[in-house]
């Protein structure tokens, strides 16, 4: 045992290889689909994860309007805001939420499931959500992946 030497190994940001990642969320459910984004996000499928470090991969995902609820979801998960003034609540539905903004909804599921941090804000901002099949980022040629080969 003199001979080898066991050292953990911490990634820091000159160390960690980002990588662009294309997530095609046609007909995947809300819910499975934005935990396996955060843990894509967050870094937690690399061997040098490091729970301090931004040390995830940008993720880009298209078709956001082809997700699906499960039950009756669309008509009663209701998202809750509120404006700063007495009596400011304000709520919406699945249904209201995705009417206004296809996006919105895998944005807000993934942004649940991040840490409620300054290193939350810096992984959110490696997402992109696009409604449709057209997305901007293609001179980052990003890889598409399946998320049913995830674990």
């Amino acid at each position: 045992m003199n001979t080898l030497s066991y050292k953990t190994v911490s990634a820091n940001k000159n160390t960690v290889t980002k990588e662009w990642v294309l997530v095609d969320a046609d007909g995947q459910t809300l819910g499975r689909l934005a935990s396996k984004i955060a843990m894509l996000i967050r870094g937690k499928y690399k061997p040098n994860y490091t729970p301090h470090v931004d040390c995830g991969d940008n993720v880009v995902v298209i078709n956001a309007e082809k997700i699906k609820l499960s039950g009756k979801k669309w008509s009663d998960k209701s998202y809750i805001r509120h404006t700063g003034y007495p009596g400011g609540q304000r709520s919406l539905t699945a249904t209201e939420m995705f009417e206004k903004d296809p996006t919105r909804l895998v944005e807000k599921a993934v942004k649940g499931m991040l840490p409620k941090t300054k290193l939350g804000s810096a992984l959110y901002r490696n997402l992109y959500v696009y409604a449709g099949a057209e997305h901007n980022q293609t001179a980052q040629t990003p890889k598409a992946i399946n998320l049913n080969d995830l674990r």
